[in-house]
């Protein structure tokens, strides 16, 4: 892990890579392999690493988020993280968990069937690995420190990517553009990670169909969209066929943003190009690509419309008898300031932006990683008090009294009993903005039973979930000014 020079919309910019990579290197496994990774620090930042989605099975500890599973690794040295894939297969992806370091420390996890088992679906001809990203002109980790120390929100990213590439639509980014070859008729698979820090974003190739077959390394119901939409953190796998007159496709992505605030509304591009129509018939010429339509940028219809779509191929072992029932308002929260006026309070009307669930802004420990303080009962690291309820009820998504935005700054952590059968409904709350909140869980994988718009009503809503064949995630976004709900079983011992 060290700096390397990386060109990007006319600049060159000293960037944390991989082994010299941007994106890293991708990992070609099998489920039942055990991976042994040596990470070297020779950046000049702490740095961990995260095998986002990986179950870390009894092994929490080399799940890599930084002052919760480890503490960083520091410059010059060195950390050795090793686990075993079980019972995993399909598209992960792994990353930097430090700061804002995964804006360019990151790669794909592509985990194949155990030898002789086949996929749920057509073989296809080639599969290519697809990682959406956001790129900033400026070292990423100065926008967070800017943010930090104003309080107000970052900067917001200055392009999109598609594997490392902003594509066609940027300065000086043209000759570099990724070109993804087919032949006419083959069917490939396309492994898609959104690998953004902030963004979700649609995704489309023109005039091509994507069949979705798997998210987040599980499989789906095979369904077919002209688009997807992806939040921070997942992954989908879509078939396509090349079935169209032979030429050059634009692939692209933009923004599906759905909060009240500045956000990037580029577009990446990159190319699908039939190895049969390199160039046109006069003069050696590129073909120029065809563009896709893609969604507006607040179309939350379309992106229900694909979420709803998602099943698990068949009926699944949903926890029914809930154990541990926790609801949690998801948002943003606004910390006052004495003077309003100093530069470190520059959110709105004098305020510091501070994110926040249950009205706990959560502060990570600084000397000790909370696995190791729980493992070895070190006192004063954290506490076991986090509300599994809002302290205080109200109308989440509407006209909130602004006595309730400002969250109490704590370490707080929820207890579960090993076994427990578990429900979270995550509520997006109207403080500040309402949005899309990405919501991950580290060594898990969960069933997504059910979601809506409004406030979630316990007494009526859970009548409507789907407990026969909801679709298995790893990462959810909660519907914007709305709720989702999931469950499952908590075998995973371990901070998580």
């Amino acid at each position: 892990i060290e700096a390397k020079p990386v060109k990007r919309l006319c600049r060159t910019h000293s960037t944390i890579t991989v082994n010299g990579q941007y994106p890293g290197p991708t990992l070609e496994v099998r489920d039942g392999d055990t991976l042994v990774i040596k990470a070297i620090n020779k950046a000049r930042y702490n740095v961990t690493l995260h095998w986002h989605g990986v179950r870390q099975l009894r092994n929490p500890w080399a799940d890599g988020p930084e002052y919760v599973t480890q503490c960083p690794i520091q410059p010059g040295r060195s950390y050795t993280y090793q686990f075993t894939i079980q019972n995993q297969e399909g598209t992960l992806w792994w990353h930097a968990h430090s700061k804002w370091l995964r804006a360019t420390v990151y790669g794909a996890l592509i985990i194949y069937p155990k030898l002789g088992s086949p996929y749920p679906f057509p073989m296809p001809k080639r599969e290519m690995p697809v990682i959406l990203g956001e790129w900033w002109d400026r070292n990423p980790l100065d926008v967070l420190k800017l943010a930090l120390f104003t309080g107000g929100a970052p900067n917001v990213s200055d392009a999109y990517t598609i594997n490392g590439q902003p594509g066609d639509l940027y300065r000086c980014s043209s000759k570099e553009t990724a070109i993804y070859p087919v032949e006419a008729g083959e069917t490939i698979l396309l492994r898609i990670i959104n690998s953004a820090l902030n963004q979700e974003l649609y995704f489309g190739v023109a005039n091509h169909k994507l069949t979705v077959v798997a998210v987040d390394a599980s499989y789906t119901k095979p369904f077919t969209t002209n688009v997807i939409m992806i939040a921070p953190g997942q992954t989908t796998d879509v078939l396509l066929t090349a079935d169209q007159p032979p030429a050059r496709y634009y692939m692209a992505a933009h923004a599906y943003n759905t909060a009240n605030a500045a956000f990037d509304n580029t577009t990446t591009t990159a190319i699908l190009e039939y190895e049969s129509a390199h160039y046109s018939a006069k003069g050696g010429k590129y073909l120029k690509p065809i563009f896709p339509q893609l969604p507006g940028f607040n179309d939350t219809a379309t992106a229900t419309a694909f979420t709803a779509q998602l099943r698990s191929p068949c009926k699944v072992k949903v926890p029914i008898e809930i154990d541990e029932s926790l609801f949690f308002t998801v948002g943003l929260g606004l910390i006052n300031c004495k003077n309003k006026n100093s530069p470190r309070c520059q959110g709105p009307n004098g305020t510091r932006f501070a994110a926040s669930i249950n009205n706990v802004s959560f502060v990570l420990p600084r000397s000790t990683s909370l696995m190791q303080a729980y493992y070895q009962d070190q006192p004063g690291v954290f506490t076991t008090d986090f509300p599994p309820v809002p302290p205080i009820q109200f109308d989440y998504t509407g006209n909130v009294s602004r006595g309730l935005w400002q969250p109490v700054k704590g370490t707080k952590l929820v207890k579960l009993k090993f076994g427990s059968k578990v429900q979270i409904v995550f509520q997006d709350t109207s403080i500040v903005t309402v949005e899309d909140h990405p919501m991950h869980i580290h060594g898990y994988e969960f069933y997504v039973v059910g979601s809506g718009f409004g406030n979630f009503d316990p007494k009526n809503d859970p009548a409507k979930f789907n407990l026969v064949d909801p679709p298995r995630r790893n990462t959810i976004g909660t519907p914007p000014g709305g709720w989702v709900a999931i469950r499952f079983v908590a075998d995973n011992p371990g901070t998580i």
